[in-house]
C-alpha cells in the first residue's frame, strides 16, 4: 500500500525590508525558497517543530540567498539552485527540464531568463489526492507586476512570463516581494478604467492595512490585473503611445517600453 503524502503547507514568511521567504512542509520536515536571511526561517522551524530538509534558490541576488550559509550550517540541508548562476558555495545545480522530488511531489524546474540570465522557476505536479499547483518564480513574475530587467533581455523576459502565464488558471503564485501596491498603482496608471485592476488595488490596500501579505495569488488574477501579462492587448498599446513611446513595432518592444514606463514610474 502507498503511503498518502500529508498535505503541502505553503507560508510566505516576511523577510528583510520587502522580501517574503517561501516556507513549504508538511508538519514534518520543510523546504524553504530563497531565503535572503536565516533569523526568519530558524523562527519558524522551531515554531512549528520542523526539521529543514533543504532549500530551492531562484537566482543569486543576495536579498534572496543571504540566509543559506547558516541554515546549511545549522541543519545539514541540501540546497538546490539555479545551474547558470554565480552561487558563492557548492549547490545542486538544475535547469530547465529537471525534475525533483520533494516532500512527496514532483517539482519542475522552469528556466526562466529576463530579471538575471540564469533564474529559474519551480512548479508542482498535482496529484490527485493534492490537486493544487504552487508557483515559485522568485523575481520574474510578481503580483500586478514583474522583475527589473538587470541581466536579461525584454525578449527574454517576455517569453519567460508567457511561459508563466501558460501554466493552468488555478496555479499559486508565490512570489519573493510585497510590491503589489505599487505595481497595482502603476497597473491603475496604465488601465485607469479597469474596474479588476481598481478592485484589486482596493483588496490589497485592505489586506496590506490589516497586516496581511498579499500573496500568493492566482494566475487567474494575474492575467487579468497584471499589465505585463498585457503587453499585447490594445488598451495598454494605445497607453504606451499616450506616453509617447513610439515607433514600437514589436511584441517585446512594446513589453520593454512599458518595463521602462514602469522602472520610472513613482
Amino acid at each position: 500500500m502507498v503511503a498518502r503524502a500529508a498535505a503541502l503547507q505553503v507560508e510566505p514568511l516576511a523577510a528583510l525590508s520587502d522580501n517574503y521567504i517561501w516556507l513549504l512542509h508538511d508538519g514534518h520536515l520543510a523546504w524553504v525558497v530563497d531565503p535572503g536571511e536565516a533569523e526568519p526561517v530558524q523562527r519558524a522551524l522551531r515554531e512549528r517543530g520542523l526539521a529543514l530538509q533543504g532549500i530551492l534558490l531562484t537566482h543569486h541576488h543576495g536579498d534572496h540567498i543571504g540566509g543559506v550559509a547558516a541554515l546549511r550550517q545549522a541543519s545539514g540541508c541540501r540546497v538546490i539552485g539555479p545551474a547558470r548562476e554565480p552561487l558563492p558555495w557548492p549547490v545542486q545545480p538544475v535547469d530547465e527540464g529537471a525534475v525533483l522530488e520533494l516532500l512527496g511531489r514532483r517539482w519542475q524546474v522552469l528556466a526562466v531568463p529576463g530579471h538575471t540570465r540564469g533564474h529559474v522557476a519551480y512548479v508542482n505536479e498535482p496529484t490527485a489526492a493534492d490537486p493544487q499547483r504552487w508557483l515559485f518564480c522568485g523575481d520574474t513574475l510578481f503580483a500586478a507586476g514583474c522583475g527589473r530587467l538587470f541581466e536579461g533581455t525584454p525578449a527574454q523576459m517576455l517569453a519567460s512570463l508567457d511561459r508563466l502565464a501558460a501554466l493552468p488558471a488555478s496555479t499559486r503564485v508565490c512570489c519573493a516581494h510585497e510590491y503589489t501596491l505599487g505595481n497595482l498603482r502603476f497597473a491603475q496608471a496604465v488601465l485607469p478604467h479597469d474596474t479588476q485592476v481598481a478592485a484589486a488595488l482596493a483588496a490589497a490596500q485592505a489586506r496590506r492595512a490589516a497586516g496581511q501579505p498579499t500573496v500568493p495569488t492566482t494566475l487567474a488574477e494575474e492575467r487579468a490585473i497584471n499589465p505585463f501579462l498585457r503587453t499585447r492587448e490594445p488598451a495598454v498599446r494605445a497607453a504606451l503611445r499616450q506616453q509617447g513611446f513610439e515607433p514600437l513595432t514589436t511584441d517585446s518592444d512594446h513589453f520593454a517600453a512599458l518595463r521602462r514606463w514602469k522602472d520610472g514610474f513613482r
